[in-house]
């Protein structure tokens, strides 16, 4: 049995809240998770029939996509529907935890997921919101307590230069010199006695967000009561990240059929779509989850064809006819897929870390909407 805590450092490792935008509730908004979790539960939005639904299931912890507690709470009286939600929840022990921008721009998040379904490759985003500088690493430590210290560092994230590569450092020997004096207790000679020590000198890269971490794992692990490291900046190295994905379809395509493919892909009985042209060929594809309207401005500027988001406002789309682009709204529920796609992903965890926890999906269709 693994607690609450437990499984969200895992997910922040793969999800961080500092991904997320800027007044973003996201993390933990009801309950605890310094308990015991045998039963998770994974949703797009956290509504009364939800709570219902993770009650019956006996569920521990909610993953939600959308936040339940998106503005400040004035009261918390059970005369209402939305705050007897959060009553029902505390009452049965259920705590809830949200994922919401930082899901969309993580690498291998919801987005990303949407051009897998759609067979777009893409190859940037829609509107940059991080950037991410990177540092060096590097330690002396004595041959015998090398690979202790690579395995504690690699296992937080140190050394990852990519995607594609992980694991990655460089090293080579030398000769270290020290004197204990005064109150040292030091693990290799004797107080006011120069030591002569073989050495190696290991250098890794890792991203300034982890930096305290790696600073106080090496302090944990390395033998010496004093570690002599440096970290400096890396100039050149750097990880952006974005909302939203543009990218390519293996070939063009009419709008007609990619519109087909659109509803199909989704299960989708109808969408709207606002174009100057129906005739018009589809490429180059942006997509952004949720309400992406705002940025349509950001797909026109990378050359979109077509624009996929949801709850595009009448006078918007007005504009965009003016500007010649093309959108597809299939409506903010197609985010619904995360659910899938995350249950996949923890139960690749649970076997990777052998856990005692069962992963669901929830059942309950939050669609307000009803296409006729």
């Amino acid at each position: 049995m693994i607690k609450g805590t437990d499984f969200i450092r895992k997910f922040e490792e793969f999800c961080p809240q500092w991904l997320a935008e800027e007044s973003d509730p996201v993390g933990l908004q009801i309950g605890t998770l310094d308990k015991p979790v045998k039963k998770i539960m994974m949703t797009l939005d956290v509504r009364p029939e939800v709570v219902q639904e993770a009650i019956e299931q006996q569920v521990d912890l909610i993953i939600a996509k959308h936040p339940p507690i998106f503005r400040s709470l004035n009261n918390l009286v059970t005369d209402n529907f939305q705050t007897k939600m959060y009553a029902d929840l505390l009452s049965h022990n259920i705590a809830v935890y949200a994922a919401h921008t930082n899901m969309d721009i993580i690498e291998g998040g919801l987005n990303d997921y949407f051009c897998q379904l759609l067979d777009i490759t893409a190859d940037d985003f829609l509107r940059q919101t991080h950037v991410v500088h990177y540092k060096k690493l590097a330690v002396m430590i004595p041959d015998e307590s090398i690979e202790v210290l690579k395995d504690a560092l690699f296992a937080i994230g140190v050394g990852e230069y990519s995607a594609d590569y992980d694991h990655c450092s460089f090293s080579y020997e030398g000769s270290g010199t020290f004197r204990p004096k005064f109150k040292a207790q030091p693990t290799i000679g004797s107080l006011n006695v120069e030591e002569r020590v073989l050495e190696t000198k290991i250098e890794f890269i890792f991203p300034e967000t982890i930096m305290n971490q790696v600073i106080t794992t090496v302090k944990k692990v390395h033998p010496y009561e004093e570690p002599a490291y440096d970290i400096y900046t890396v100039d050149h190295l750097v990880k952006r990240y974005g909302l939203g994905r543009i990218g390519y379809l293996a070939q063009p395509i009419p709008l007609t059929s990619f519109v087909e493919r659109v509803k199909e892909v989704f299960g989708l009985t109808g969408l709207r779509v606002v174009t100057d042209r129906e005739t018009k060929m589809i490429s180059r594809v942006a997509i952004c989850g949720g309400s992406g309207e705002k940025f349509y401005h950001d797909a026109l500027a990378k050359k979109a064809d077509v624009y996929i988001t949801g709850d595009v406002y009448y006078h918007t789309a007005h504009d965009m006819i003016e500007e010649k682009l093309t959108v597809i709204d299939p409506g903010h529920y197609i985010e619904e897929v995360c659910k899938e796609q995350f249950v996949t992903l923890f139960n690749q965890w649970k076997k990777t870390e052998n856990w005692d926890v069962d992963f669901i999906v929830s059942q309950t269709n939050t669609n307000p909407f009803i296409f006729k």
